[in-house]
């Protein structure tokens, strides 16, 4: 005997709806709205930013560090590869405090430890920040 299944109201009588009585919305009523002025304000407000060149928020987009405080993380570098790794937190936190307490990016910090690394380890073929 087979599994009887889930009603999905398919079979429902559709009730008093006539298709007839419908009508699309007519194109030549307006609907009010805003000014782009008032709806960048109200955007802006909420958060959005604009994607359009030009037009973007002047603020930098700003990442919380562990403590709590903001710092800048984002930069325009020419660095377009990503390195996505594994590590103990601890070293996180260590490699976060050092690029913070440099002002560098992070990026910026693994080519610098890089660099550091081969001079160290005899590797001549390290590139410079």
């Amino acid at each position: 005997m087979a599994k009887e299944r889930a009603d999905l109201g398919f079979n429902d009588p559709l009730g008093d709806f006539d298709p007839a009585d419908w009508k699309p919305p007519d194109p030549k009523a307006s609907t009010k709205r805003a000014a782009p002025e008032e709806a960048a304000l109200i955007a802006k407000a909420s958060g959005f930013n604009s994607r359009e060149p030009g037009t973007a928020s002047t603020e930098t987009p700003t990442n919380q560090n562990r403590a709590g405080g903001s710092v800048v993380r984002r930069r325009r570098t020419g660095r377009n590869a990503q390195l996505n790794l594994k590590a103990k937190p601890e070293t996180i936190e260590a490699y976060y405090a050092l690029a913070d307490a440099q002002g560098w990016g992070l990026g910026e910090t693994l080519e610098y430890a890089v660099e550091l690394l081969g001079r160290e380890y005899g590797r001549s073929e390290t590139t410079k920040p």
